[in-house]
């Protein structure tokens, strides 16, 4: 015969397997179980196919929370429905600057409540993302947008704070074609093409006029010759180079004898300048031929000195 189950046995049994389960949760969850986590709802526009309960919270692609609900609620007074999601970010997985998680337990609501304005006025939206194209789930994203406008409901949800919700970005994405397209619907596209046509056609009337053929065949002759007198000048030149260094040589092999006859004419000059100098002493006018001749035979005298230093002068030119 069995013996009778003990009640107090069977409740330290019972007692025992529930410690065992909170030190599991307490291990395995790394004490999240009595962390205090921050609740925020967020109202958005679109379509919430394929946001989950459970979906991830990120910041720049780190996750920092979970959805926590999804719900519709009835605005009664504009006659709309509105999807309120709540969002849970769990300050432990930011830490500040010392490396700390972050404790919000010592915060009161109204250091909290201020410390959520500051928030908003840096910028702080909350956008829907997708996660995967092929499975098509959605995650919502935090990030600081400063430039987008803060666009609150003013709707109470269960007294949590509200942060606004920007259009995501295929929908931004959409509305740039969609208002794309509509402005090149408004476009006179007959009247354009009309015109397009219009041109195409004045264009091929004036490639194919005879004025143009006559200016292509001319313009075609005119390049034929001038590649033909290039061509001759490119033969005639070595012989017009050999020709200018003979006349050069030819013209320094002379250069000693020219400069040797104009000395001794030099001389001479000066010779009868003298001698006509001492018949002419005492006549003033003829003193002064006398002395123009003498500048004259100066300064043939120089030019000679320089054709003997500089003989190639003759040919190219004296220099400035």
């Amino acid at each position: 015969m069995s013996k009778p189950v003990r009640p107090e046995a069977i409740g330290a049994f019972v007692l025992g397997g529930m410690v065992l389960l909170v030190v599991a949760l307490m291990a395995f969850g790394g004490g999240q179980l009595f962390r205090s986590k921050i609740q925020w709802v967020v109202y958005f526009d679109s379509s919430l196919n394929g946001l989950n309960v459970g979906a991830p919270v990120k910041v720049q692609g780190v996750q920092v929370g979970i959805v926590k609900e999804i719900e519709l609620q009835i605005d009664e007074s504009l006659e709309r429905l509105m999807k309120p999601v709540v969002i849970e970010v769990d300050p432990g997985r930011l830490v500040t600057t010392a490396g700390a998680p972050m404790d919000i337990s010592r915060f009161t609501h109204a250091e909290r409540t201020r410390d959520f304005a500051k928030l908003l006025k840096s910028g702080l939206r909350a956008r829907l993302e997708v996660q995967s194209i092929l499975t098509g789930l959605l995650y919502v994203d935090l990030d600081f947008q400063p430039n987008q406008p803060s666009r609150l409901t003013g709707l109470d949800y269960r007294g949590l704070p509200e942060v606004p919700s920007v259009p995501p970005t295929v929908d931004e994405v959409l509305a740039t074609l969609e208002a794309a397209v509509r402005k090149f619907g408004d476009l006179p596209v007959d009247e354009l093409m009309t015109e397009l046509i219009g041109a195409l056609e004045d264009i091929r009337k004036v490639v194919a006029a005879d004025e143009t053929r006559r200016s292509q065949v001319a313009l075609a002759r005119s390049l034929e010759s001038t590649q033909s007198i290039l061509g001759r000048i490119e033969r005639k030149l070595p012989d017009l180079v050999s020709h200018l260094d003979s006349v050069a040589l030819e013209l320094k092999l002379k250069t000693p004898a020219l400069l040797q006859e104009t000395e001794a004419t030099i001389g001479d000059a000066g010779l009868a300048a003298g001698n006509l100098a001492d018949f002419t002493e005492r006549d003033s006018e003829m003193m002064r031929s006398v002395r123009e001749i003498d500048r004259a035979a100066a300064s043939i005298r120089d030019l000679a000195d320089f054709l003997k230093r500089h003989p190639d002068s003759l040919l190219f030119g004296r220099e400035q």
